[in-house]
């Protein structure tokens, strides 16, 4: 009998065209997913791959033994994973993809209770700014916004991204206060340049009544992250538009105020995103419930929505 190990590294190097990117995938090493599919052929007695130095492509024969087993190795990789779940003991390497800020604010925190409960569930969790590929690179799940879906990735809303005014009480004391979005320009402001575009970003606020302003903040400092303009204007450096996430525990505890309380940008929805299986790995599974449920126990959504004012 084949092993599920030796089977998955010939599916996964198949899928993206080289044994490095399954490694990656498979949390192993490219010489070890190498291994796996020499012994698989041995085994089965048939060249699986054509090698060279610069590709991997299947032979005619691998492509016949692919088409024959990728369904029913996600299928069966499905069906351990729902009998590990049913059995109360959800396991194995749980690969998360999140912002650096928002998963180290408020995600890192739900690891403890996480972990007390599924004590056989590891994790290895990637803190960046870009979209990833949950398929391709093996992604359990992400959390974020605005990453593009395909057919194989389903979401769930976590929470509002919205985005709204803030600026130290030291740097506010003594200006008077804008009446509307429009009176961001009389006040320095720390602006972002986004990391993919290279385009400086700005927002259209609108407020309860359905009026929408554009923001007009002065370039007097402009940065990359979203931690970085958070600290500039906890250092009064001027007034910064941020989503919500990113300072509430500032405003909070008081070091940051917001500016125009009614008013507001909407950059859509945060997101937790994972594979659109019939049967998800029980280590998913968990993970996802336990999210949601920390996301309403904590009334995160409310927390961050910037349209409550």
């Amino acid at each position: 009998m084949e092993t599920l190990t030796n089977l998955e590294s010939f599916v996964r190097s198949a899928e993206t065209g080289g044994f490095s990117a399954a490694a990656r995938r498979l949390s192993l090493t490219p010489a070890a997913v190498s291994r796996n599919v020499a012994t698989l052929e041995r085994n089965l007695g048939i060249r699986l791959f054509h090698r060279s130095t610069r590709k991997l492509t299947l032979t005619e024969a691998g492509e016949r033994f692919l088409d024959a087993i990728r369904g029913n190795l996600d299928a069966l990789q499905s069906a351990i994973g729902a009998a590990a779940a049913d059995s109360g003991e959800p396991s194995g390497l749980l690969k998360v993809s999140m912002a650096p800020a928002f998963g180290a604010e408020h995600l890192l925190p739900l690891l403890p209770s996480f972990f007390a409960r599924y004590p056989r569930i590891r994790a290895e969790w990637h803190f960046e700014t870009r979209q990833v590929d949950l398929v391709a690179e093996g992604y359990d799940a992400a959390i974020g916004g605005a990453i593009e879906l395909s057919p194989a990735v389903v979401t769930r809303v976590l929470a509002p991204a919205h985005i709204i005014a803030v600026a130290a009480p030291a740097y506010l004391q003594g200006r008077p206060l804008p009446l509307d979005p429009g009176g961001l320009s009389a006040f320095s402001g720390i602006v972002m340049r986004a990391p993919g575009t290279g385009r400086l970003r700005h927002w259209t606020m609108r407020n309860a009544a359905g009026e929408e302003i554009s923001t007009a903040l002065n370039e007097t400092l402009i940065v990359n992250d979203p931690a970085a303009m958070c600290r500039a204007a906890l250092l009064g450096l001027g007034v910064t538009l941020v989503a919500v996430p990113d300072v509430l525990h500032h405003l909070e505890a008081g070091s940051l105020v917001r500016l125009l309380p009614q008013w507001y940008a909407d950059a859509g929805a945060i997101q937790l995103y994972y594979a659109s299986r019939s049967l998800l790995p029980g280590k998913t599974r968990v993970f996802v419930d336990h999210v949601v449920e920390s996301f309403r126990k904590n009334r995160l959504a409310e927390r961050f929505a910037g349209s409550l004012g």
